[in-house]
């Protein structure tokens, strides 16, 4: 593993003239040169000069700290900074191969089951655009394939393979296959880079995956295809089985349901619209009209989240900065289909351009040269473990790479974001309501633009292993304000009623009536559920015993919500928690009225409980979102009683 680690001192076409390369590579080149120029520092170690074109020293941040971007081309972003901090990470492991460690983290743990495919795009990423006559191009194709060789024969599943698989067709177009690949790894790679794996190929099922995996299956499909792998049907027969169930779960509201309809919409639900049409793109084919209507609905949802400071979907599993890329995909996507206007491709461009920088200036950590999802506060899915360390570094410089690629052909390479960000910005809808299902249960996401905040309440959250999760909780959030803590229970905002008998009910699952509507400057959202859910099990349990009817009051600078309980009979109850996790400092106040001298909330106070005590929140867990430990907890409570007649338990928040 030496060719690249042996080049990346050297200065690449010290000679060339610019003007005898192709367009198409000329950036490409400029990145090469400034990394080579700066990489031996890299390797050595993270120099203050690298530091501060990487990313600022995040080791002993808690949050993110104010920032605003907006100004910079993404395509510079992407080429000096985003791929540069890849390639310093290839470059370690074309050198120590598996022995190979970020951050002490061994990235040959045997736990990442998509990581050969993740390197290889990533390493692709970095090569497929060199010209065939630059001289370090043999060097680099003998590192690929002794790195393909030396992987052939570990875990990759499902997004592994699509990337792998991606990777090997950008080498076929440029006719490198058999200088990447010895005849032995290439024929293992046909026979196990196949959707097969986690497809039954009899009634094209999903086996053991949620339902955005079609379009995973779809993509691995295509692209064996375009390989001249195997013939087409099997591309069309899982494009059938994933409009299928879009059809089944949405109907006409044009969201995909990750369950098979118990009513789980979140960021994959939107991102799904632009997933699918990319895969279509990237095999030279157009989106089909439908595909193309569901598109234009997910870039709706992601323009109602646009901002110059980089922040990205705010609900649900797996976020950080995935939240952010999932917006800067399918608003790509929408762009490169011709779906938006000019207006909302400029926003689009301009965000998109923010969360290359908030990636770099935030997300990634200039001591280890790695993202950073994990430490210093920041917690995020089991899914997501750091011993993918590697994996996610890749992945999430591939998405800005693709992306990136797909705005310089649109006409914005190295174009500065739009000036008029914040007059276009504010011809946006004030509040928006995004219908996911109606049926036996509401299914909807509200969306609110106030004092440059967006905040959001989704009520959706159904099916196995994560109704019992905050980031699905009915509550508001709000980048940076209000968020939820990955894999937490906590009950945020949301009352947690133990009964005698032992059991745990709360409001999260079974709504019903759903209805928004707007008076002056309030908007004013109200369901009902006849059951609650009973904790305890992997997916909601319908309790009977108590009814609850929601009314949430939206106005400016501020949220309310009462739930009105009714016992069906008389109940024992034991008592009853309900917690608020915040980044605000310096509380203060009496009883059930908390205040803060310092942050975005300004005060919680809440109605039909007994107490609320606040403390430092920075060391619990539990209070650990993705972008960083919340600051301040606050825990309210109410004792024993015997419940014969309805009761009320509210909350109001003001924010600035």
């Amino acid at each position: 593993m030496k060719n690249i680690s042996e080049h990346a001192s050297s200065t690449v076409f010290p000679n060339a003239n610019e003007d005898s390369v192709s367009p198409v590579h000329t950036a490409r080149i400029r990145r090469a040169d400034r990394f080579h120029r700066v990489s031996g520092f890299v390797v050595c170690g993270c120099a203050a000069a690298i530091a501060f074109v990487f990313c600022p020293d995040v080791a002993t941040a808690q949050v993110a700290a104010p920032f605003r971007g907006g100004d910079t081309p993404m395509n510079t972003v992407v080429t000096r900074q985003i791929q540069p901090q890849a390639e310093k990470l290839l470059i370690g492991l074309a050198k120590e191969g598996r022995a190979y460690r970020i951050d002490d983290v061994p990235v040959f743990n045997g736990s990442d089951k998509f990581l050969p495919g993740k390197i290889a795009i990533g390493l692709v990423d970095f090569i497929a655009d060199i010209p065939a006559d630059d001289p370090r191009l043999p060097g680099y194709l003998a590192d690929f394939r002794k790195i393909a060789k030396l992987t052939v024969d570990d875990a990759n599943d499902s997004w592994g393979i699509f990337y792998y698989l991606t990777a090997i067709d950008r080498l076929r177009e440029r006719g490198l296959l058999d200088k990447a690949f010895d005849r032995l790894t290439l024929a293992k790679l046909k026979v196990r880079l196949d959707w097969r794996m986690f497809v039954d190929t009899q009634t094209y099922e999903l086996i053991d995956h949620p339902n955005n995996y079609y379009c995973v299956a779809f993509a691995i499909a295509r692209l064996r295809t375009q390989l001249a792998w195997e013939p087409r049907e099997g591309s069309d027969r899982l494009y059938t089985a994933m409009v299928k169930h879009y059809r089944e779960y949405s109907g006409e509201y044009g969201f995909a349901d990750e369950t098979d309809g118990a009513g789980r919409f979140d960021r994959y639900s939107v991102l799904l619209a632009g997933e699918i049409a990319q895969r279509f793109l990237q095999t030279g084919e157009k989106p089909p009209a439908e595909v193309l209507g569901w598109l234009r609905k997910s870039a709706d949802v992601m323009l109602q989240r646009v901002n110059l400071s980089g922040h990205g979907f705010e609900y649900g599993r797996s976020l950080g900065p995935y939240g952010e890329t999932s917006m800067v995909e399918v608003l790509t996507a929408a762009a490169a289909t011709g779906v938006l206007t000019k207006a909302e491709m400029d926003l689009a461009y301009a965000y998109s351009s923010s969360a290359a920088q908030h990636y770099v200036s935030f997300w990634t950590d200039a001591r280890t040269g790695s993202v950073n999802l994990w430490d210093n506060g920041r917690r995020t899915d089991a899914y997501r473990g750091k011993f993918r360390i590697l994996g996610e570094n890749l992945s999430l410089a591939h998405q800005f790479v693709y992306t990136n690629d797909w705005w310089s052909k649109l006409g914005y390479r190295d174009k500065a974001p739009t000036r008029d960000f914040a007059k276009l910005a504010a011809a946006l809808p004030k509040r928006t309501v995004t219908w996911f299902a109606k049926g036996e249960y509401d299914r909807l996401l509200v969306t609110w633009r106030d004092r440059g905040r967006v905040v959001s309440l989704p009520i959706i959250n159904g099916g196995v292993s994560q109704h019992d999760h905050n980031p699905y909780f009915p509550i508001p959030f709000s980048p940076g304000m209000l968020e939820g803590v990955a894999d937490g229970d906590a009950p945020l905002m949301v009352p947690r009623i133990t009964l005698t008998d032992g059991s745990t009910v709360m409001p999260l699952a079974y709504f019903r009536n759903a209805k928004v509507e707007t008076q002056g400057k309030r908007t004013i959202v109200t369901f009902d559920q006849s059951e609650l859910d009973r904790m305890g099990k992997s997916g909601p349990e319908p309790d009977r015993r108590l009814r609850v009817s929601t009314r949430y009051e939206f106005a400016p600078g501020s949220i309310r919500r009462l739930d009105t309980y009714t016992p069906v009979a008389p109940l024992e109850v034991a008592g009853i928690t309900m917690a608020f996790g915040t980044f605000s400092t310096q509380p203060a106040g009496t009883g059930a009225n908390v205040r803060f001298g310092e942050g975005a909330v300004r005060s919680f106070a809440t109605s039909g409980l007994d107490r609320c005590e606040a403390s430092s929140a920075e060391q619990d867990t539990d209070y650990h979102a993705s972008i960083g430990a919340m600051r301040t907890k606050v825990i309210c409570t109410a004792g024993p009683r015997t419940v014969t007649a309805p009761f009320t338990i509210g909350w109001d928040l003001r924010y600035q």
